[in-house]
């Protein structure tokens, strides 16, 4: 019988210490020690359950008990201490290894962890089977984005003899399956009759979303009967993922007049739907941006750290003035570390200058960064021209303690790398106790970035982890930068066939680029041809480039064109047709392309450079206009030019007007804003970073012919590293010679 006091009893053991759990439980029933250890669970206490748990008597102590415990340590992702209970349990309640309910909680448990060699040999060792063992596995594989492994076991499931798989088998494998695999589960949802599920429907929405086929999605969407939540912002992220922004705007709009309440998802995917919303109208896109940050606050979202960014990200770039950031903020109640933070992030890519300003006013406001707003700041650093601001935060993260953090290192190698310091990049990650996929992924972009090719390939084979998509966009990126074709095509056909990754248009546009870089153009437009995919603006600006190099004037004309179609306002087609046509001396036909920009109010980007001198950024654009010191840099450069033609340098004048007298058109080149940077720095080389052995200057775009041999020339005259961080990678000029040996 039940004491009576059983009750009163483990109300006491809720302020308990370990060492009266014993006598507290002593006489007591297995149900009261479940009860409890149910409670305290569900209130997010799961160290006190299991404490108790051991303190407890064995005897106390049944299968529901364990598989609560299980399926919470599985819940909060918590695999040391699922490991001590599973030995704890083989150790003294050994039967339990046999019991199916027991065991299905276990590879759940080391599934959800991601744990899968041990789930998957639980698995095998099984002396019978339910459908909850095999989706525990299957949703296991999934959720760890092993989506080959996942659709294999879920095959097997199908041959099993009375294992019927259920909606929620369905909904796990389709989470990480590609286009083809889905189509197949799709038609035997229908065969089933689970085509009435509105969970195996949203999988099914979502899977056709990141197989890029919305209009499946969107024709599946409408066949509902009922929408649920889930429904809509499948639907939202599907078209958003497509890049058609203002198609999930209006299927927010009308979620939001059906009634239907939005959550964290809701949002993030409609700021981010602002953000590739091409062609809308600036004003109407910042006032209903405006609007779904009223709901967000009236809701009480944008207190999520998430939020509140994609906000800001969507806000900024619809051309939002940043001094309405900070009056939206100073008028919302809670002014903590996620809005400052918030701020940041709209300002790291942008304005890395200003997101480092509010970082120092946020420290003066009193605050403590916490380990999203380091990881933010070091962002921002990644936008400077030199390393020390990178090592500045470095240095106040090892202060705070965050210094192990994995995603904290990812920053800094990232950070170092894109200033221009592939050898801090490369200390980061090797003192690195712990790697994640970002660490290595990151690792593999910074060797590429700096045309490390060989040392990327070289890295590849020793991740221990499975690789990913961003994975292969590093390693074909790392090819193209040092015309590693062969090698480029080797990985590209591996990641299929040895990694069961399908390629996505990133990947496409790397091989085109590897192709065409190497001259290989027909490849590279069949390529294109057989591409599961329509190919994006920057699939065909990797075409252009390739015919922008080798003088394809038709190819080129197909790859305009279609830039055109999708990005109208953009000067790149324009730009490169130009230069095509200039180069082959045919300036009549550039002339006019030039006319036709004109006409349709497309402007071409300015070419500026900058340079960090005396803890100061300075910066140039074409002919140092704007720059106080003009004149001094002007004639500083000009005996600079002569001293560099005595020894072999030639003006590369063939992009210029042809319309222009010759020495205008040298004097174009002479004035380029990364001629001016260099100079500027020569005449303040005291005050550079590192004493000005190094001169490091960043531009907004690709250097140019005559740019890129100047500089060469000049490291060896000048007896100095030049690095040289353009739109697409860095230059190492030292010795006469660049790190691209001349294939960029």
């Amino acid at each position: 019988m039940r004491c009576p006091t059983t009750r009163a009893c483990f109300v006491s053991i809720r302020s308990f210490s370990s060492s009266n759990l014993l006598p507290a439980l002593a006489g007591h029933e297995p149900n009261d020690l479940l009860n409890e250890v149910r409670l305290l669970s569900s209130r997010g206490q799961l160290h006190q359950a299991l404490s108790l748990f051991y303190n407890s008597s064995p005897q106390l102590h049944s299968l529901q008990t364990y598989a609560t415990l299980f399926h919470e340590c599985a819940r909060h992702g918590y695999l040391q201490q699922g490991l001590r209970l599973h030995h704890f349990m083989l150790a003294h309640f050994p039967s339990c290894t046999s019991d199916l309910f027991v065991t299905n909680h276990l590879i759940n448990m080391y599934s959800k962890c991601g744990y899968l060699q041990y789930a998957h040999q639980l698995f095998d060792a099984m002396p019978k089977r339910n459908v909850v063992s095999w989706t525990a596995l299957v949703s296991g594989y999934a959720q760890c984005g092993r989506g080959v492994e996942s659709f294999r076991l879920f095959s097997d499931m199908l041959a099993e003899r009375d294992c019927r798989p259920n909606d929620f088998a369905f909904t796990s494998v389709l989470s990480s399956c590609d286009y083809l695999c889905g189509k197949q589960l799709h038609a035997l949802v229908l065969k089933m009759g689970l085509g009435a599920s509105v969970y195996v429907t949203n999988s099914l929405i979502t899977m056709y979303s990141k197989g890029y086929k919305v209009e499946e999605a969107w024709t599946l969407f409408k066949s509902l009967s009922c929408w649920s939540q889930v429904s809509w912002n499948s639907m939202i992220a599907g078209f958003q993922l497509a890049k058609l922004g203002m198609h999930a705007i209006g299927v927010f709009v009308k979620m939001h007049h059906e009634g239907i309440g939005f959550n964290r998802a809701t949002l993030l995917s409609v700021f981010s739907s602002l953000c590739v919303s091409n062609g809308i109208d600036i004003n109407l896109g910042l006032k209903f941006c405006f609007q779904v940050y009223c709901l967000s606050v009236k809701t009480g979202f944008i207190s999520e750290v998430e939020v509140a960014t994609a906000f800001m990200k969507a806000y900024s770039e619809l051309g939002g003035d940043v001094s309405e950031f900070y009056h939206l903020f100073l008028e919302t109640s809670c002014q903590d570390i996620i809005f400052w933070t918030s701020m940041i992030t709209a300002l790291a890519e942008p304005d890395p200058a200003k997101a480092f300003f509010l970082y120092r006013q946020l420290l003066q406001e009193g605050l403590t960064p916490d380990l999203y707003t380091f990881s933010i700041v070091l962002k921002a650093c990644a936008g400077f021209v030199t390393e020390q601001h990178a090592l500045a935060i470095h240095s106040q993260v090892i202060k705070a303690g965050f210094e192990d953090e994995t995603v904290l290192r990812n920053a800094l190698i990232h950070a170092y790398a894109r200033c221009g310091s592939i050898a801090l990049s490369k200390k980061v990650f090797e003192e690195m106790g712990c790697r994640d996929l970002v660490s290595w992924n990151s690792m593999l972009k910074a060797y590429g970035l700096h045309g490390k090719a060989k040392e990327a390939l070289q890295l590849f084979p020793q991740m221990n982890l499975k690789p990913d998509t961003a994975t292969f966009v590093a390693l074909l990126s790392a090819c193209s930068h040092s015309g590693m074709v062969e090698e480029g095509l080797r990985i590209f056909d591996s990641m299929f066939k040895d990694h069961g990754i399908i390629p996505q248009l990133d990947h496409y546009a790397c091989m085109v680029d590897i192709l065409g870089r190497a001259g290989r153009i027909v490849e590279a437009e069949e390529l294109i041809r057989r591409m599961p995919m329509e190919p994006d603006s920057v699939v065909w600006s990797a075409l252009l480039g390739s015919c922008r190099k080798h003088g394809e004037t038709q190819l080129a004309k197909i790859a305009v064109s279609k830039l055109k179609q999708m990005e109208p306002e953009n000067s790149l087609g324009y730009v490169q047709m130009s230069n095509i046509y200039s180069s082959g001396g045919r300036f009549n036909e550039a002339g006019t392309i030039r006319k036709e920009m004109d006409g349709s109010g497309v402007r071409k980007e300015p070419g500026l450079s900058w340079i960090e001198v005396g803890n100061q950024v300075h910066e140039f654009a074409s002919g140092g206009r704007h720059h106080p010191q003009r004149e001094a840099i002007c004639t500083k450069l000009q005996g600079l030019i002569g001293q560099l033609k005595e020894i072999g340098y030639v003006p590369e004048i063939s992009l210029a007007l042809h319309d222009i007298e010759e020495e205008h058109k040298q004097e174009q080149l002479f004035h380029h804003s990364e001629k001016m940077a260099l100079v500027f720095a020569v005449m303040n080389e005291g005050k550079l970073h590192g004493g000005g052995n190094v001169i490091r200057i960043m531009k907004n775009i690709r250097i140019c012919i005559d740019c890129h041999n100047f500089m060469k020339l000049a490291s060896g005259f000048l007896q100095k590293e030049i690095i040289v961080r353009d739109s697409n990678r860095f230059h190492h000029f030292k010795d006469n010679i660049c790190s691209c040996n001349d294939y960029w």
